[in-house]
């Protein structure tokens, strides 16, 4: 960098822990510890003393040879481009990204919005000339990401990173602007000029021009650490999240508020729910720090108070601040009618129905029809890569209020598919895979497609994955207001896994055609109170069991069955707040964490069966007759989760007599159901008796693992039973002459 003179930021190698005890002592305290040739932050951290540092280093030197000391730069903005070049010297940028969150926080665990909003145009330009400098100074043909350290007070920089490949960045850039990064880079490695290839979004124009957004994209990441005992909440320059979202609203206002919707859809939108703030936790980040920010604007603190400790740059601020407001004005309607001006207003901020009947003390449904009878309905907008100035024919589509007319016309006549969301602990890549394969299974019927999901890590947000792409909430307002536009011919739900599944009765209510299981089925099955019910009712056997009505009850009932009990909320993925009770203090824990997390449904109590044999089954059923079917044994004792236990399929320690009742009751429960599509038990063995645990009418996550095993597509049975095709049962349990094994890695 210093022959283009180009500044980085001061730096010195280690390979041992003297030597970065001494780089660190010439750079001065405090100083940045990085693992070389590590992804995610690996075995990173700030050190402010020889302490801190002998701590860090010594972990680093565990993951790889080399460590970096770095001149910290805690506090400065950092910046992010992605650039491309060909072997003819052709070179863009093709997006430029700004952390929310300041230098020192792990890009994967910062809020990003792009494009940039806080340069002014010489410092964007600045950091342009310097990007394309560089890359053709490296002679890097493909695409480069660079990434900045912007001095808040100057116009003073370091280059803080470049790395000649695709990052963690480039899905969310090219889902930002609508430019394929990975497939133009391929392109241009093969030798291809730039010029040569047709942007694939717009089908109209050249690759070889920059992106121009008439919207703003705000990237959300998504932390599991409530799973976990003892771990620091803390976040810093070491990844700890495990997915994230991407939101686009012609707005900053309208994505955050999006954004924080769909990372937890328990959430309304900027909004703090039960947090406190807290001066300690604004200036140390942790996992719920945007949580605490809307606390301490709902407090008052103000933006000066919180640019000191959080050192997020006045612009976000004022913008989040904004929300906060139209809030207070939203709460002086709560007697009266709320005037038409205002509640478009908290539309085009990125309110949702639900946000702004909790402010004026309503119901969702009732702001709903407010609105709609007021003719305030959203707009579908294009992501076109050219901002409208140029002919598009693109399918990838989101919803704004912030619009005067569609970008498109409705024809009628689609099939909608839910996606799975934000990638989680319990439901990730799995559930993608299902929703891709149906779309593919429905091209290849001739159906035309639409797919919504906001996860900007899927294949099933890849543009030319189906027909239309709505990149937006899998909430009941935002599927809703895309079925009423489009007309489709229905909506799969059973594809993307539980949040889908979630709001199957509110759109049912709302005359929605749900294509496959009925809604109503769906419920029997979710609804753990009906679902325990209807096996009684069949006669099918399973643990004892009682719905929570109070803690007393619950106590006599575990007094009486003995301890150990299971805790298990309805309407939950991966186990969310099920928990086993040994004692009357557990009980009560437990039970507090199960209602928090399943309000708006029961909780039931059955007695936990010890050192019994688990058994997944995942299968295809229609009108209640199974055509498909695949029997999956857990390594570990019932206990372990589904997600976490190892499985095997097909079952080698199951014998026949066994496998018969376990297909008879898959066969009973089928018709007690009326299954159309996919659906999911959980059994477990013991003493030769067979009792149900759970069943969900969705994929489940051991899909892609028992269609691959034994060689039948599940999902390709499943799309076609779903779409009304006659479909011969098959005999696919004993599979191809494999095993499969499944492992989880923790």
């Amino acid at each position: 960098m210093a022959a283009i003179s180009e500044k980085v930021a001061p730096s010195q190698a280690a390979y041992c822990v003297e030597q970065a005890v001494l780089a660190a002592e010439n750079i001065g305290y405090p100083v940045l510890v990085r693992a070389a040739f590590a992804l995610g932050g690996l075995g990173s951290g700030f050190a402010d003393n020889k302490e801190q540092l002998l701590e860090i280093a010594t972990g680093a030197f565990s993951h790889t040879s080399q460590v970096l000391i770095d001149k910290s730069l805690k506090g400065w903005k950092e910046v992010e481009y992605e650039v491309v070049r060909d072997a003819y010297d052709n070179c863009i940028t093709v997006c430029n990204m700004e952390n929310i969150d300041p230098l020192g926080i792990h890009t994967g665990e910062s809020i990003v919005v792009a494009p940039s909003q806080t340069l002014t145009n010489i410092e964007y330009n600045m950091l342009r000339t310097t990007a394309i400098k560089v890359i053709r100074h490296l002679g890097i043909i493909g695409e480069c990401n660079i990434q900045y350290a912007l001095n808040p007070l100057s116009q003073e920089f370091f280059i803080i990173e470049v790395n000649a490949r695709l990052s963690r960045s480039s899905a969310l850039a090219s889902k930002a602007t609508g430019y394929p990064l990975a497939y133009v880079a391929a392109k241009l490695s093969l030798g291809i000029p730039l010029p040569q290839l047709r942007n694939t979004v717009t089908n109209e124009t050249t690759a070889c021009f920059e992106p121009s957004l008439d919207y703003c994209v705000v990237k959300i990441p998504r932390w599991d650490l409530n799973k976990f005992n003892r771990v620091s909440t803390k976040i810093g320059s070491s990844m700890k999240s495990v997915g994230e979202v991407m939101a686009v609203g012609r707005k900053f206002e309208e994505a955050l508020q999006k954004a924080l919707r769909m990372v937890n859809e328990n959430a309304s939108g900027f909004d703090p729910g039960d947090v406190k703030p807290s001066e300690e936790l604004l200036s140390m980040p942790t996992d719920k720090r945007i949580y605490i920010l809307a606390a301490a604007l709902y407090a008052g603190y103000s933006i000066d108070r919180l640019y000191t400790l959080t050192k997020i740059d006045p612009w976000f601020l004022h913008k989040m601040k904004n929300i906060v407001d139209l809030n207070g004005r939203l709460k002086v309607f709560q007697e009266k009618e709320l005037p038409k001006d205002l509640l478009l207003e908290a539309k085009q901020l990125g309110f949702c129905d639900r946000q702004i009947a909790k402010a004026i003390m309503s119901t969702e449904l009732a702001v709903r029809t407010m609105r709609q009878t007021m003719g305030i309905r959203p707009y579908v907008k294009q992501i076109d890569t050219v901002a409208a100035e140029w002919p598009a024919s693109t399918n990838y589509l989101y919803l704004t209020y912030n619009g005067s007319a569609h970008d498109l016309e409705f024809s009628g006549g689609y099939v909608m598919v839910i996606g799975s969301g934000v990638y989680r602990i319990g439901s990730s890549v799995e559930f993608d895979w299902c929703a891709v394969g149906c779309i593919t299974e429905l091209r290849k019927m001739g159906y035309q497609t639409i797919m919504v999901n906001f996860n900007p890590e899927t294949v099933s947000t890849d543009y030319d994955m189906c027909d239309r792409l709505y990149f937006d909430e899998i909430s009941f307002e935002i599927v809703m207001d895309i079925y009423e536009a489009e007309n489709p011919e229905g909506v799969i739900l059973s594809m993307g896994g539980q949040l889908p599944n979630n709001i199957a009765m509110a759109l049912h209510r709302q005359q929605c055609v749900v294509l496959g299981s009925s809604p109503e089925s769906v419920d029997n099955a979710e609804n753990r109170f009906k679902f325990s019910r209807m096996l009684d009712n069949v006669n099918i056997s399973q643990p004892q069991w009682k719905e929570l009505t109070n803690l007393t009850e619950a106590k006599e009932f575990c007094d009486r069955v003995s301890y150990p009990c299971l805790i298990r909320p309805s309407y939950v993925l991966s186990g969310a707040a099920m928990a086993v009770a040994h004692t009357d203090f557990d009980l009560e824990m437990f039970l507090n964490n199960a209602v928090a997390v399943s309000k708006e449904h029961p909780v039931v109590i059955s007695k936990f069966i010890q050192e019994a044999k688990e058994i997944d089954v995942d299968a295809v059923a229609c009108n209640g007759k199974v055509v498909a079917v695949a029997i999956s044994e857990h390594v570990e004792n019932a206990g372990v989760h589904s997600g976490d236990a190892s499985l095997v399929t097909p079952p080698q320690d199951l014998n026949q007599e066994t496998i018969e009742k376990i297909l008879s009751i898959v066969n009973a429960i089928g018709i007690a159901l009326e299954v159309t599509g996919p659906y999911n038990l959980q059994l477990i063995a013991k003493d030769n008796q067979l009792k149900v645990i759970e069943c969900n009418l969705r994929v489940s996550r051991s899909f892609p693992f028992v269609s691959k095993t034994l060689g039948y597509d599940f999902i390709a049975i499943a799309t076609r039973v779903i779409m009304g095709e006659a479909v011969e049962p098959i005999k696919c349990l004993a599979g191809c002459g494999k095993v499969g094994v499944k492992v989880s890695i923790t």
